[in-house]
Formats: C-alpha cells, sequence, structure tokens
C-alpha cells in the first residue's frame, strides 16, 4: 500500500510513546510536504542527537555540556534537592516557577517482584546517596508519580535516606484548582483531606 521508505518511517514514528499508526502515517506525510532545507535540518538534529545531547553528570538532567544549566546555576538553592523519575518531570515543575532547588533523576521507577527482593535496577540511587554525603542538603523532595511503582520507589528512598537525617518531604496530592468536590474520586479526595494546610 505504502512505498518502502514511507513505510519505514511510518514504523520508526510509530515506535514511539503514545504514537500509533494513524498519527505515525500523518507525521511522515506532514515531513513529505516540508521544503528539502527543512526537512533536511530536521534529518540533522536526529542525526546529532546522541553527540549533541547527554546526561548532567551531577543530577542526569539532559545537557549539552558536563553539568545541565540547573547545576551550573549559582542561584539556586543548594540546601534542597527535588528527586524526580525523569528529565521531562523537571521541565514540569520548573514551568511552575516555584522551586528554585536542585534535582536528581531516578531514570526510572524500582519495578518490585511478587515475592522477591528488589531487582538490580539502572536508576541512580547510588548516585544519589553520594551526593547526599557529599553535600549538606536540608531537605529532600521526593516528586515520584502518584502510581504504585512511583510510590513504592518514594517508600524505598525514603527507608534508605532517613538515616542521613536529612528532612524527608512528598509531593502533596488531592484536588485540582476548578474541580469540584462532588465529582473526586475517593482516593483524591482522602488525600486532599490527608494533605491539607
Amino acid at each position: 500500500m505504502y512505498p518502502k521508505s514511507f513505510k519505514r518511517l511510518i514504523d520508526h514514528f510509530s515506535s514511539l510513546p503514545s504514537v500509533g499508526p494513524k498519527m505515525a502515517e500523518r507525521l511522515v506525510l506532514f515531513l513529505f510536504k516540508q521544503n528539502e532545507e527543512k526537512l533536511l535540518n530536521f534529518g540533522k538534529s536526529l542525526e546529532n542527537l546522541k553527540n549533541d545531547l547527554h546526561y548532567c553528570r551531577q543530577c542526569f538532567n539532559i545537557s549539552e555540556e558536563d553539568l545541565c544549566l540547573i547545576c551550573k546555576d549559582k542561584t539556586r538553592d543548594k540546601e534542597k534537592i527535588c528527586i524526580v523519575e525523569e528529565p521531562l518531570d523537571i521541565i514540569a515543575i520548573e514551568k511552575t516557577r516555584k522551586y528554585f532547588g536542585l534535582y536528581h533523576v531516578l531514570g526510572g521507577t524500582l519495578e518490585t517482584l511478587f515475592g522477591k527482593n528488589f531487582p538490580q535496577n539502572p536508576l541512580k540511587i547510588e548516585a544519589l546517596l553520594k551526593r547526599l554525603k557529599e553535600f549538606s542538603f536540608q531537605e529532600v523532595i521526593l516528586a515520584t508519580n502518584p502510581t504504585t511503582e512511583g510510590d513504592t520507589t518514594a517508600l524505598y528512598l525514603m527507608k534508605i535516606i532517613r538515616p542521613t537525617g536529612v528532612k524527608i518531604t512528598r509531593l502533596a496530592r488531592g484536588l485540582s484548582t476548578g474541580g469540584d468536590i462532588e465529582y473526586a474520586d475517593e482516593i483524591t479526595l482522602g488525600s486532599a483531606i490527608l494533605n491539607r494546610k
């Protein structure tokens, strides 16, 4: 139905998160309609992705240099560190303009195996513990997602960070602004009551 090169691109786009076959078709068709210069620039950016970007050696955020922009920023609050699952979580928190401390990206969550201990995991937990020993943080903010995996990871981190004596906090949960209480589910409403100010 499609030329081979067109189909190959559809397959590549379909392999991306949240991109189904129909969306992939639209994206490939959109790119096909672009002028050559724009398309070549797009291709060059993809080609250079692994050369131009890497993880910050300190917090594991995405960076073009050895240290990311946040770790290099001298105005950041060096007494607070916010632990997140992925670099995109940093972007979401930064958009709030309410947090001015440092970050640490885990690179995912712990996956529990039924009846077994935590498996070997490539998470940046050892690097986190090293940072906590080297620097005098006053607060560790656990900003993992409110999912089973995120909660499990947060509980595990609390357990291993608690002996350091640093204050540990977790992001509050509750009702969204503009929402009606009568439509809130029990878990969200319960969380809002427990985390009231």
